[in-house]
C-alpha cells in the first residue's frame, strides 16, 4: 500500500520546511527567498510585472484526470504565461495553497513536484506563499513576477489599423483534450469502463500540460521586434481578440483558412461530430500569445514557424469579422469559457 503521511502531524512551518527544502535561488534578483516574513526582490533598474491567479477545483481543474504533477507544472504555467503576454520574463512566484485532509503528504510532494519541475524549464525562483486547510476542494493561488526593460512592456491597447494579427503555435487542441476526458470520466461513471484516450496524446497533453511561450518572447528581443499589444489566450481566441480590439478602440478581419489547427486535433474533431475553426475561436486554455505588429516586421515574423499571421487590424468603425474558407463575412463573436457562468 502506499505510505500516506497526514500532513497535520507536521504542522503549518513544518509543512512549508518540508516542501521548500530543496528550494534553490535562480535569478540574481532574488534577494531573500523562502523562510522569512516576506520575499525581498531587486530588478536592478528594469520595471516589475505582476499577476495573479486562482485556480480551483471543480472550476479550473478535475482532479479525477489531472494528475497532481501535471497540475504543480500547469499552475506556474498558466501564470508566467501572463508574465509573457507582457513581453516581460517571468522571476519569481508564491504560491499559497488550500487542502482539505483528504490529501496526504506524499499527494502534496508530488503537487510540489510539478511546480519545481516548471520553475527549473523557465527559470523561476519559488519566493513564497501560505498553505492552509480548505473546507472542501483544493484550491491554488499564484502570483508571479517578472522583469521588464523600462517601457518595453506591451498592453493590449496598442493596436492600430493595418496591424497584422498574429498568434503563436497552434490553436483548439486543449479543448479537445478537455472534451475528450470528460467524455471519458462520464463512460466511467456510469459504466465503470477503463478510460480509452484513442491515443490522442497530443491534445491531452495540451490541456494537462501547456507551454508558455518564452520562446516567442525570447524571439522578439533577437529580431528586435516590439508587438504592438499582446495577449495570452486562455479563454479563446475570439474572446481574446475582441478584448484586444476594445482596449485599443478598432476592428479586425480574421481569416479562418490562415487559423493555425494541428492535423491530428482537426482529425479528431471531425470525429466528435465537432468544427475544428469552432475549437480554436472558442477553445481556450491554449495559452498561446495573440500578438499584433506593424506591416514593417512582416519579414521578420514570417522567418519564424512558429507565428501565424492571420488578419488584420482595422479602424473600429469597420467592425470585427471571420472571413470564412467560402469567402463569407461573419461578425466575430465572443463564445470562449466563462469562468462566472
Amino acid at each position: 500500500m502506499e505510505e500516506r503521511t497526514e500532513i497535520a502531524s507536521l504542522g503549518e512551518f513544518g509543512l512549508i520546511d518540508h516542501l521548500t527544502n530543496n528550494n534553490e535561488t535562480k535569478n540574481a534578483s532574488t534577494i531573500l527567498s523562502v523562510g522569512d516574513d516576506a520575499a525581498v526582490i531587486d530588478h536592478f533598474g528594469k520595471q516589475t510585472v505582476i499577476s495573479t491567479d486562482l485556480l480551483l477545483e471543480g472550476v479550473h481543474f478535475d482532479l479525477s484526470y489531472t494528475p497532481l504533477k501535471h497540475l504543480g507544472y500547469k499552475s506556474v504555467v498558466v501564470n508566467i504565461s501572463d508574465i509573457y503576454a507582457m513581453n516581460a520574463t517571468p522571476t519569481q512566484i508564491v504560491i499559497s495553497l488550500g487542502f482539505s485532509n483528504r490529501f496526504s503528504l506524499e499527494a502534496l510532494d508530488e503537487f510540489y513536484a510539478g511546480v519545481y519541475a516548471a520553475c527549473d524549464f523557465y527559470n523561476v525562483d519559488l519566493v513564497g506563499g501560505d498553505t492552509s486547510t480548505s473546507q472542501r476542494g483544493f484550491v491554488i493561488s499564484i502570483t508571479a513576477i517578472g522583469e521588464v526593460t523600462p517601457d518595453k512592456y506591451v498592453t493590449r491597447s496598442g493596436a492600430k489599423p493595418n496591424d497584422l494579427i498574429c498568434v503563436s503555435g497552434e490553436l483548439g487542441g486543449a479543448f479537445l483534450g478537455l472534451t475528450i476526458l470528460e467524455r471519458e470520466k462520464k463512460i466511467f461513471e456510469e459504466t465503470g469502463a477503463q478510460p480509452d484516450l484513442e491515443g490522442q496524446a497530443y491534445i491531452v497533453g495540451r490541456l494537462l500540460k501547456p507551454e508558455a511561450r518564452k520562446d516567442i518572447i525570447e524571439y522578439f528581443a533577437e529580431a528586435d521586434i516590439m508587438p504592438t499589444s499582446m495577449m495570452d489566450i486562455s479563454d479563446g481566441l475570439s474572446s481574446e481578440l475582441l478584448h484586444i480590439c476594445k482596449q485599443s478602440e478598432t476592428g479586425c478581419v480574421l481569416y479562418e483558412e490562415k487559423l493555425p489547427l494541428n492535423d491530428e486535433a482537426k482529425e479528431f474533431a471531425y470525429k466528435l461530430q465537432l468544427d475544428p475553426t469552432a475549437c480554436a475561436l472558442s477553445g481556450g486554455e491554449d495559452y498561446e500569445l495573440l500578438f499584433t505588429v506593424s506591416q514593417a516586421d512582416f519579414e521578420k515574423i514570417k522567418l519564424n514557424p512558429s507565428i501565424s499571421v492571420i488578419g488584420y487590424i482595422t479602424e473600429a468603425a469597420e467592425g470585427k469579422h471571420i472571413i470564412t474558407r467560402a469567402g463569407n463575412k461573419h461578425a466575430l463573436v465572443a463564445q470562449g469559457w466563462n469562468h462566472l457562468k
